[in-house]
């Protein structure tokens, strides 16, 4: 079985350690782990692991944050991966720092990388997973906070809420969508 993890952020290293780079690190993590290398393809930095007889492609989108569609549209035609083998990791304001919640389908809830997603790939009917960056901004500040580098306190704790996220994501793709829903929600 084939799945195709697309982890959002922007590329370029002023943007590395940023709230809306959150997928592009928690896909580096797990690469790093399993001594992957990501490469150069067609609108992404891509790598494939293989865990537990599946095909597991991570995605890291270089079109940035707000065209990330046209790199998951790509891969999803290319590999052939169904909708529903497709999970999308993006930072959510919505959601306590470090909270996951996994959902089959949803609305952008104003993310524009997922509007695109659902431009580009046809509805909103695909799983993503949704990890917390908190709203500590004021009126008007929302770009600049999803942009800004994790605080202190936030960094001391986010290998754990990384490594949780890895989990969620790799259960995923083993024991499904439901199961793991009812495991980390």
């Amino acid at each position: 079985m084939k799945y195709l993890i697309a982890g959002l952020g922007n590329i370029g290293a002023e943007y590395e350690l940023t709230r809306h780079n959150i997928g592009f690190l928690i896909l580096d993590r797990l690469a790093d782990r399993e001594g992957l290398k990501f490469e150069h393809d067609r609108h992404s930095f891509i790598t494939e692991l293989k865990y537990k007889g599946r095909s597991i492609h991570l995605m890291k989108p270089t079109t940035y944050m707000n065209l990330s569609g046209k790199a998951v549209n790509y891969w999803l035609t290319q590999l052939k991966i169904p909708k529903e083998n497709l999970l999308v990791i993006t930072d959510d304001i919505a959601l306590p720092y470090g909270k996951l919640r996994l959902k089959a389908k949803g609305s952008a809830g104003g993310h524009n990388g997922l509007k695109n997603i659902e431009q580009m790939i046809g509805g909103q009917d695909y799983p993503r997973l949704r990890f917390g960056v908190g709203d500590g901004f004021g009126k008007g500040q929302q770009v600049d906070y999803v942009l800004s580098p994790f605080n202190k306190q936030e960094m001391d704790e986010i290998v754990l809420n990384i490594d949780l996220a890895i989990d969620a994501l790799l259960s995923f793709c083993t024991i499904g969508l439901e199961r793991t829903m009812n495991q980390f929600n």
